[in-house]
């Protein structure tokens, strides 16, 4: 049965996602247990087989732009792929019952906090970017395949981390590629490692059909508006409102007293603005050596 409030958030949620090309798992996951009481292993479940069916999508697009390298995409797939579906296997080991139910949650509130400093640290990185054309990076499969088993363990137990978590990890280990081409191949690695984390927990899981159905119902259009609206919303706000419910879903999650998360978020608003503030003082200053302060 169609759970329309849950088509609704998922297509706010989506949005966000269409905006910024993250926060399908951070933010579906945790919308999902927040708000509509489900419980942590079929809010996994539900939310790992809809994004197996909506990434190949974006995928293509990428694929028929070239920004996508191939290779980078193999390497981590070797260990990504793997790596999901045993986290799922672990998971279902065992059982389902209250204890492991909770060691998702908080699993999943963990997942949050590295996706929130992977989103500062990539926001911080951002403009970094060389020239390469995604076919000319170096690849480096050890680290490569290191980076997607870590990848595929997290994706696998929370469905955090395909778009943020690996995203950001590739950004460290190939400077040189350029925006477009890390979200090419984060998001065509993204395809086998939702696709078999998927098959995982349709096996093991606590998959519900009408919950993922409402998902697709919801986000399908939800994306497609975020990435129209993409081409002009600041994308500096989106990303700082995208780590502040990060954030917040990440302490609640980990059941932080609601005075003691209202702290933190404020202390967090305060410090991201004043680090704004001193990164833009510092790019007009590169811009113009001279000017006298």
């Amino acid at each position: 049965m169609i759970d329309f409030p849950l088509v609704a958030g998922s297509f706010l949620v989506a949005i966000v996602v269409g905006l910024t090309g993250m926060g399908g798992g951070a933010l579906m996951t945790p919308m999902m247990m927040l708000f509509f009481n489900v419980p942590p292993l079929a809010a996994v479940s539900s939310d790992l087989v809809a994004s197996a069916i909506m990434k190949p999508v974006g995928g293509l697009v990428h694929l028929r732009r070239g920004t996508v390298n191939l290779r980078l995409v193999g390497w981590l797939c070797v260990g990504s792929v793997p790596a999901a579906f045993s986290g799922v296997f672990l998971v279902s080991a065992f059982g389902d019952g209250a204890a492991v139910q909770q060691a998702v949650k908080v699993a999943l509130g963990v997942a949050l906090l590295l996706a929130v400093a992977g989103l500062v640290l990539k926001t911080w990185l951002g403009d970094r970017g060389g020239s390469s054309g995604a076919r000319d990076i170096h690849v480096r499969p050890i680290p490569t395949v290191l980076v997607g088993i870590v990848g595929g363990v997290v994706v696998g137990v929370s469905s955090v981390g395909s778009g943020s978590l690996i995203i950001v990890a590739l950004l460290a280990l190939y400077p040189a590629l350029k925006a477009n081409q890390l979200v090419g191949t984060d998001l065509v690695q993204a395809v086998p490692l939702v696709a078999a984390a998927a098959l995982g927990h349709l096996l093991y899981g606590d998959f519900q059909l009408d919950l993922t159905l409402s998902l697709l119902i919801g986000s399908i259009p939800g994306v497609y508006l975020g990435a129209r609206i993409s081409a002009w919303a600041p994308g500096g706000a989106i990303r700082a409102l995208l780590a502040v419910v990060l954030l917040a879903s990440a302490l609640k999650l980990l059941d932080v007293p609601n005075t003691a998360t209202a702290w933190i978020l404020g202390g967090a608003v305060v410090l991201g603005g004043a680090a704004l503030t001193v990164a833009a003082r510092a790019s007009r200053r590169s811009e113009d050596p001279l000017r006298v302060s």
